[in-house]
């Protein structure tokens, strides 16, 4: 069940790997360690933690320890902190997270709950334009058809959707076609296949955004997920990719 608050999904991706290049994320990241602390740094320093919250839209690496981490997006979440990369969450906080990260569709919306300090409500309209994008990425909606469906011209509505989402219009298709792409190859779908069904070009423009977006290439995201070690530390079973759209908390 969706969760009626938010039209925006919380996906989970699985990260098999020990260290991720140089990248920003489209949307706040939460990261789990599954056997270690993991570090995100950019050149203003770094910071360490068993569980992160990163800042949206700054370029960062990541390192892991043995056994990699699980990532939970917040898609649609504005950053409630001030820290300019991230922070370390702690006691109830890292718990919280460690549930979410594990799947528990309470934990996610009680989380998002936690972190929503300055993210204003959609507009009914608007929440229903962010559903159809995130529900099928195929459907590449033209700016004129956001117009139409805002009601405003052109460039208001593309602004209105950036202040509304956190991302332009462009990226938000781009990053709802790389989650799509995503859930697709981990499980197990050819590279080139996911690449068709997300609505990319070809092969080589989905690594070049999977790269750009996630720090690694779709392959390394396969051969690292062939080699995942043990299941996360606080967070239960290691989670399968989901689309983590949370249930109200009961």
């Amino acid at each position: 069940m969706a969760d009626p608050r938010t039209p925006f999904s919380s996906p989970i991706f699985p990260v098999g790997v020990r260290r991720l290049a140089a990248h920003p994320n489209a949307v706040l990241a939460v990261l789990v360690g599954r056997t270690g602390p993991v570090t995100v740094a950019d050149e203003g320093g770094r910071v360490t933690g068993d569980a992160l919250i990163v800042r949206p839209g700054i370029s960062h690496s990541v390192s892991f320890a043995e056994g990699g981490a699980d990532v939970l997006y917040l898609n649609g979440l504005a950053f409630p902190f001030t820290a300019p990369l991230a922070v370390a969450a702690t006691g109830a906080l890292a718990q919280l997270a460690a549930h979410a990260i594990g799947g528990a569709t309470d934990a996610i919306a009680e989380l998002r709950a936690r972190l929503d300090l300055a993210t204003p409500p959609l507009p009914t309209n608007m929440a229903a334009i962010v559903r159809a994008m995130e529900a099928d990425p195929m459907v590449r909606m033209p700016q004129a058809e956001l117009a139409r469906r805002l009601g405003m011209e052109r460039t208001q509505a593309l602004r209105r959707f950036k202040a509304a989402t956190g991302l332009t219009f462009r990226a938000f298709k781009l990053w709802s076609g790389l989650q799509h792409a995503a859930r697709q190859i981990e499980a197990g779908v050819l590279v080139r296949t996911a690449a068709m069904d997300a609505g990319f070009a070809d092969t080589a423009h989905l690594s070049r955004s999977f790269r750009a977006l996630f720090g690694l290439s779709p392959s390394a995201a396969i051969a690292g997920l062939s080699h995942s070690g043990p299941t996360p530390r606080a967070g239960g079973r290691r989670p399968a990719l989901r689309p983590g759209t949370g249930c109200r908390p009961r």
